[in-house]
């Protein structure tokens, strides 16, 4: 079982904001990959949406916290409740970077958080930090003149949107890697 969590903010303020991208990939991938049979749930108990699914014979739960986004953490501790099997190995976390160029994808299996709050609340949550990360870059030059904090909950433009397009379109193929192939391979291929 792995468990692919989308990192973002919920409510309509937040949405198709830079911070959300971990939210978009997730959605984009159920659109290109599932039927309309497969609907997300919000489940209270967990503070999140879930989809739970089975992809490429392997069952997969999908996550989008609902605790904003430097507090994803506590989905974190729920799920190891409801799922005491759930060690670091079995996430693979999508979230934004900052320090990577707009679209731009990287995958990383360990390390610090990098200054992203998100990552942060996870690694605390978890106790470690040795688990996938899917990073989408957000930066741009309007990075340089505005606060980070009101950079990333600024909603793309649409010349920024098209290219954010073409990097979500990756993401069923990436994650199709992840669930089946080393991470060695897959970094290789996508880094």
């Amino acid at each position: 079982m792995k468990f692919i969590i989308g990192l973002g903010n919920p409510g309509l303020l937040y949405k198709k904001t830079r911070h959300n991208v971990g939210f978009l990939a997730l959605d984009f991938f159920v659109e290109q990959v599932f039927d309309k049979k497969n609907k997300w749930q919000n489940k209270d108990s967990l503070k999140a949406e879930i989809l739970e699914t089975n992809f490429n014979d392997q069952q997969i739960i999908l996550v989008k916290p609902q605790t904003f986004m430097n507090d994803s953490g506590q989905t974190i501790t729920l799920l190891k409740k409801k799922y005491p099997q759930l060690t670091a190995e079995d996430l693979i976390v999508i979230h934004d970077d900052v320090d990577l160029p707009l679209g731009k994808i990287r995958i990383k299996t360990e390390g610090s958080a990098g200054g992203h709050n998100g990552i942060k609340s996870i690694i605390q949550h978890l106790g470690g930090q040795d688990f996938t990360r899917i990073k989408i870059g957000i930066s741009n030059e309007l990075q340089a003149k505005v606060p980070l904090e009101k950079f990333v909950l600024q909603r793309f433009d649409k010349n920024e949107f098209v290219i954010l397009e073409e990097s979500l379109a990756q993401i069923p193929n990436i994650i199709t890697d992840l669930l089946s192939q080393n991470i060695e391979a897959v970094m290789c291929k996508y880094n």
